[in-house]
């Protein structure tokens, strides 16, 4: 084997050294071709063990015979013999290889094979004098071969903008990094089981949207050519899932992907996961506890304590969690107490200028409210914090509060200084939802691309009746950025967007 030979290439790393590997190892699989050893004619190998199930039950398997498959990740050499380690999707395991027992011929062949080759062991189950598991092999084939080399051993794949744009490799030479995906799918998978046992049904709803709503951002559009119009990748299943509710399906979630055409940051892709349920005849206090037991749930699942680390953060995510309404958060954190000038604009632009926030004059005390809170107590939230009570200004689809109309019941949960959940009590009022729907789109004629558009066929469902309801999102790519200690979106996104190279 040639294992020093190509680590030293790839040390000093550049497009020549590449292209030198690239030929080396494309004559070696000439060779092979043209001896009747094409690895790729290969279409099966008939496994009949894990890595990691041997590894764990080494007294079932010792002595006995197995047959595994997997990539070659290193090779010491000892003249007649060699030791690789061979790496499946559940882990590695080492593979004891001599000459005596697959023969002259097999092993002379092995100079043709390279770290990164795929191939089929057939042996028996021992441990070596050391006391390390592997296997002694006794039939060896060789299924694909490796054109290009792997990162080395020593140095990894750690070019983070190359992990991201070469996922494949960054999963093959950084395990903890498919730790992390095998995480996010026990999470999915928790939520699921949860709302299931709770009596939900899972649905499906439209990604081509004919409208772009359910929630203020700005959408990808798109064309369909056979019906000459535009659409829009859904920015919110929201619209579609309460269309369930009006029609008696009274407990509904999705979990998909959703889009918008926004900035890129380590809290932002533009497209990413959530999951959105409803349920009739709750208001948003059943969406908090929801939203406890989920993230508890979550947490449970992957770790034994609801005391996590983040980022160098201890996180209790024991229930239940803090609730504060926002006028009361931004009075602790700045002094001033909205409430006693509920509704007073021109009272509310005087905090504003105090504060030096940007506006146009004609900002609300509503609008000021919610500007006070993401400037001043945002950032101070680091343990699960529930704010409610939002202003009406910035809550189109939310049912406003008996006893102070200027408010809705709506809220959003704060961990770690970053919004993980947001929740109503849902608008059922059909009237009172065209009149936010024509205030949206007066801001949309002013300028604001991220307001929402008039939906017709959705205030027609509504005039049909629906019921005092619940909704709750969540974004599944910050949960498990949580749970797993993920700094950047792009660490729990397999192909997070990134911009092609020239």
């Amino acid at each position: 084997m040639n294992e020093n030979n190509e680590n030293s290439a790839m040390n000093n790393s550049n497009e020549q050294n590449i292209k030198e590997l690239l030929q080396i190892r494309r004559d070696k699989l000439y060779y092979l071709q043209q001896n009747n050893k094409d690895p790729f004619e290969i279409t099966v190998c008939n496994r009949t063990a894990y890595n990691k199930q041997i590894v764990e039950s080494f007294e079932k398997f010792e002595n006995k015979n197995v047959i595994i498959a997997g990539r070659i990740m290193s090779w010491r050499d000892m003249g007649k013999a060699c030791f690789i380690d061979v790496l499946d999707g559940t882990g590695r395991i080492q593979v004891y290889i001599k000459i005596n027992d697959v023969g002259e011929t097999l092993y002379n062949e092995l100079s043709r094979w390279d770290i990164g080759d795929i191939i089929c062991v057939d042996g028996f189950v021992f441990k070596t004098r050391r006391g390390e598991i592997s296997i002694h092999a006794q039939k060896l084939t060789l299924l694909a071969k490796s054109l290009l080399p792997l990162p080395d051993k020593f140095h990894g794949l750690k070019d983070t903008d190359l992990r991201y744009r070469q996922r494949y490799v960054d999963l093959i030479v950084n395990p903890d990094v498919k730790d992390t995906f095998v995480k996010r799918s026990i999470i999915i998978r928790t939520i699921r089981n949860y709302l299931d046992n709770k009596g939900f049904i899972e649905v499906e709803t439209p990604i081509l949207n004919t409208i772009a709503g359910g929630a203020a951002a700005r959408p990808f559009i798109t064309h369909h050519n056979t019906l000459n119009m535009d659409l829009y990748l859904r920015i919110a299943p929201e619209l579609y899932l309460k269309r369930l509710i009006v029609g008696g399906m009274e407990k509904v979630y999705e979990i998909g992907r959703l889009f918008r055409n926004e900035g890129m940051d380590i809290k932002h892709n533009p497209e990413f996961t959530s999951i959105e349920l409803y349920e009739a005849y709750v208001d948003y206090n059943s969406m908090m506890e929801y939203t406890e037991n989920i993230i508890y749930e979550c947490a449970k699942a992957i770790g034994d304590s609801n005391i996590i680390n983040y980022q160098g953060e201890k996180i209790n995510l024991s229930k239940p969690f803090k609730r504060i309404t926002m006028i009361d958060a931004v009075k602790e954190a700045t002094g001033i107490d909205f409430a006693e000038f509920i509704g007073d604009d021109a009272k509310a632009l005087k905090v504003a200028k105090q504060f030096g926030f940007e506006t146009n004059g004609k900002n609300t005390w509503g609008e000021i409210l919610n500007l006070t809170f993401e400037e001043k107590v945002e950032e101070t939230l680091v343990q699960p914090t529930f704010i409610y009570d939002y202003p009406v200004e910035v809550s189109p689809l939310t049912k406003r509060k008996k006893d102070n109309p200027r408010l809705v019941e709506r809220f959003e949960l704060f961990i770690t200084r970053r919004e993980m959940a947001n929740a109503y009590s849902e608008l059922n009022d059909p009237i009172d939802q065209r009149e936010r729907f024509s205030h949206q789109m007066k801001l949309r004629e002013a300028g604001d691309d991220e307001a929402n558009l008039i939906d017709e066929d959705f205030i027609r469902a509504l005039e049909y009746g629906m019921p005092p309801t619940g909704g709750l999102g969540i974004g599944i790519d910050r949960l498990v950025m949580l749970l797993t200690d993920s700094a950047s979106i792009r660490d729990v996104l397999l192909f997070p967007t990134i911009k092609p190279k020239e």
